[in-house]
């Protein structure tokens, strides 16, 4: 490890110092004190707790900073220089970095976008804007056949793994979670006593590996998932279709990874591989689909329950609400997932070529819910390098309730986007099961940045909405959000998109959906 290797150093050279001057002369000083000052400061690095990096490396992480401070560009460079091409931009990475450590982000002078470039988008403000909200808005989740309503935050911390993160970095989001009083999904990885032993709400997801409620052969295990799904911590279970990173692609968890905490989380053999297949055993049709979620309600004692998915075709999207409405059933949320998400690891052709963006992605669901009748009983959330108040804004005008964050959570627990995440070395402790290098997260001080960094993005959303003349999420309109067509064009998404009225495909499918609506199958994808 290299914070031992500078710190074993860095003592040797302060000890040949020291011999020096004793054997060869005062001349020697200048080592031994250079040397000294640098054990001092190396010692400082590895006991302090705001900077998980010079924890893993003393004196040498300290360049990193020096860089940051240069200036913006060095800074940038310096982040983006290992990027996948869809880099969050410097303005939103400082609003992370600033909001988490609780840092004012007023910048001088104005705009440095190009305003009229095909694509920028803007929010309308209202002439005579609202005063915000007094408290954070809370969205009901739960339908006609929930028992255990939940109200979910605006921003919540979307699916990521014990495995794929640390324990300590599981640790700091769900105490996160639980002192802003949002949820925490664990993603498909099983239910970790590090996900229940803090207390923080638990949206338990489960994937097509059916990890922690599994029968040895692989298959559900209704009792085992029963047994957990009480739990007082689990407040949501979610059955996870498709991952916006890689739709239509399983996981692998190599022998060496299996340890014997996660070994517990998964239910699965220590040191053996585990495959999650890219399809579930439980359903193959639409409506095998639908009766499952419901069964899943039942064996959770009435908690919310739904899917999470990268939209595919809007036809399959459509085969699923029409099984909804035949079986008289439906899901007590959706959470979409753009292909723009995040991954530790996914083939390069698989996060840059397969599945819908959130945006059309997200459209999709809600128009479907919208068309069928049920979008007042399905609350939907929306997941994919959601990152500011303007991101949450953004989203609900184009169909969403709620919204999942998962980089940005990680960028407050201290990730700085060294993208390591599948070699275990990543330098920060976030996403690596090497516990010398977990180490060096302190979860009482990451749990905070978590923490505010969500209550400040959430309170910036809803000071957008005052601005835009809304008291609530639910006044926002399709014609508050623009986006620049051409460079003497700028329309509205209620003029860009279709925007389906309550019941229109049932009664009568409009042109544009009456080929996918006719196709739709609930037995058949």
């Amino acid at each position: 490890m290299l914070r031992v290797a500078v710190l074993a150093g860095l003592v040797a050279l302060t000890g040949l110092g020291i011999v020096g001057v004793l054997l060869l002369g005062a001349g020697w000083w200048a080592l031994a004190g250079v040397a000294f000052l640098l054990l001092v400061l190396a010692v400082r690095d590895v006991l302090q707790r705001d900077h998980s990096l010079l924890r893993n490396y003393p004196v040498v992480g300290h360049f990193r900073y020096l860089l940051e401070h240069l200036r913006p560009e060095v800074q940038q460079y310096f982040i983006e220089r290992n990027t996948d091409g869809r880099p969050f931009d410097r303005d939103t990475r400082t609003a992370v970095y600033e909001r988490s450590k609780g840092i004012k982000g007023e910048k001088a002078f104005g705009t440095e976008r190009d305003v009229n470039t095909a694509g920028y988008e803007y929010l309308v403000h209202a002439t005579v804007p609202v005063p915000p909200s007094d408290g954070p808005h809370k969205v009901r989740i739960g339908g006609p056949d929930c028992t255990q309503p939940y109200d979910m935050a605006l921003l919540n911390v979307s699916a990521m793994s014990f495995g794929a993160l640390s324990a300590n970095a599981i640790r700091a989001l769900n105490i996160g979670a639980r002192e802003g009083g949002f949820a925490h999904d664990t993603g498909e990885g099983g239910l970790s006593r590090h996900h229940t032993e803090n207390g923080g709400d638990l949206i338990w997801e489960l994937g097509s590996g059916y990890f922690g409620a599994r029968t040895a052969d692989g298959d559900f295990d209704p009792d085992m998932f029963a047994r957990k799904a009480a739990h007082g911590s689990v407040k949501l279970v979610s059955l996870k279709l498709s991952q916006g990173a890689k739709p239509g692609l399983g996981g692998v968890l190599p022998a060496a990874k299996v340890t014997a905490e996660i070994a517990e989380a998964r239910s699965v053999p220590v040191g053996r591989t585990v495959t999650s297949p890219a399809f579930h055993r439980v359903f193959a049709t639409p409506r095998e689909l639908v009766l499952f979620l419901a069964r899943m309600r039942e064996l959770a004692g009435g908690k919310p329950t739904g899917f999470k998915l990268c939209v595919g075709s809007r036809r399959d999207v459509l085969a699923i609400c029409k099984a909804m409405v035949a079986e008289g059933v439906a899901p007590d949320f959706v959470v979409v997932d753009g292909s723009e998400g995040g991954t530790g690891a996914a083939p390069l052709e698989y996060s840059d070529h397969v599945g819908t963006p959130l945006t059309e992605g997200l459209m999709t669901v809600h128009n479907a819910l919208v068309g069928t009748g049920l979008r007042d009983r399905v609350k939907i959330g929306a997941a994919g390098k959601v990152a500011t108040g303007c991101d949450v804004v953004k989203r609900i005008i184009q169909g969403a309730d709620y919204t999942n964050a998962a980089r940005t959570m990680m960028m407050a627990t201290g990730c700085i986007q060294s993208q390591r995440c599948h070699t275990n070395q990543c330098p920060v402790g976030v996403a690596t099961q090497d516990p010398r290098r977990a180490r060096a997260l302190d979860v009482a001080d990451k749990s905070e940045r978590v923490r505010r960094y969500q209550q400040l993005t959430v309170a910036e959303a809803q000071r957008l909405m005052a601005s835009m003349g809304c008291r609530t999420p639910s006044e926002l309109q399709p014609w508050m959000l623009q986006r620049r067509v051409n460079y003497t064009e700028t329309r509205s998404y209620a003029e860009l998109f279709d925007w389906l009225e309550p019941g229109e495909l049932l009664a009568d499918a409009p042109a544009a959906w009456e080929a996918d609506w006719k196709a739709a199958d609930p037995d058949r994808f």
